[in-house]
């Protein structure tokens, strides 16, 4: 039964590096990944695709329902997302659609509709799930839950660097207050709010690189023998 498969959750702001360090923990653990956050993404990207309003939550679910959404594998690990078929992995990541994302998954009639294809990612021999409410609501019987922040100063820089990397034109300050106002609206929310799980393990990243933030999460799977 699927209750039996393991589940190591992920959760925290956005820009905390969850979403990098649950794909080098998948990879490390030969386990199946989930960025829950992604189906957000996806959802607002294939809203603004289909013509539907941002706050038509009626629509959004029956949407949400019926996505044609694929995770695969590419290069080094890299998680390729295909959304009606076309290559969507970096289309999703931009402000815009990151802002939409924080918009519709506020909507409770949306994420009801989403829960079930969350759930249906556990699969054998383990799963490690990113997101902002996969150890309180989706998995809350998970083995491991990490909550993992950092401040918004740190996350707006990381962002920025990653733009600038691109080649975008992007405001520092603005970042900023993007991230504050997107804590503020997930934080809020009436229902499935970011929050650690009571069980969960804290973790801050600000001065952590990459690598630390993955041996510190190791170390918390092997001591419940799950590494």
């Amino acid at each position: 039964m699927s209750a039996e498969i393991s589940v190591i959750t992920i959760d925290g702001p956005s820009g905390s590096g969850k979403g990098t360090v649950a794909t080098l923990l998948a990879r490390q653990l030969g386990w199946n990944f989930l960025d829950s956050g992604a189906l957000y993404r996806i959802l607002a990207l294939a809203a603004e695709k289909h013509g539907v309003a941002l706050d038509d939550e009626v629509r959004l679910a029956s949407l949400a329902a019926s996505l044609d959404v694929r995770f695969g594998a590419e290069g080094e690990g890299a998680t390729v997302i295909l959304l009606e078929g076309e290559n969507v992995s970096e289309s999703i990541r931009n402000e815009t659609v990151g802002a939409g994302a924080s918009r519709v998954a506020a909507l409770p009639q949306v994420r009801s509709a989403l829960l079930q294809r969350q759930k249906d990612f556990r699969m054998s021999p383990g799963l490690v799930a990113d997101g902002r409410d996969m150890g309180t609501v989706v998995f809350p019987d998970a083995r491991l839950k990490v909550f993992l922040t950092a401040s918004a100063e740190e996350r707006a820089r990381r962002r920025f660097l990653q733009l600038k990397g691109k080649g975008d034109d992007v405001n520092l300050a603005s970042l900023i207050d993007e991230i504050r106002a997107r804590d503020e609206r997930d934080t809020q929310r009436t229902v499935a709010p970011l929050k650690p799980a009571d069980d969960a393990v804290l973790l801050d990243s600000t001065a952590l690189t990459i690598e630390q933030v993955l041996e510190r999460i190791l170390s918390e799977a092997a001591r419940r023998d799950l590494a």
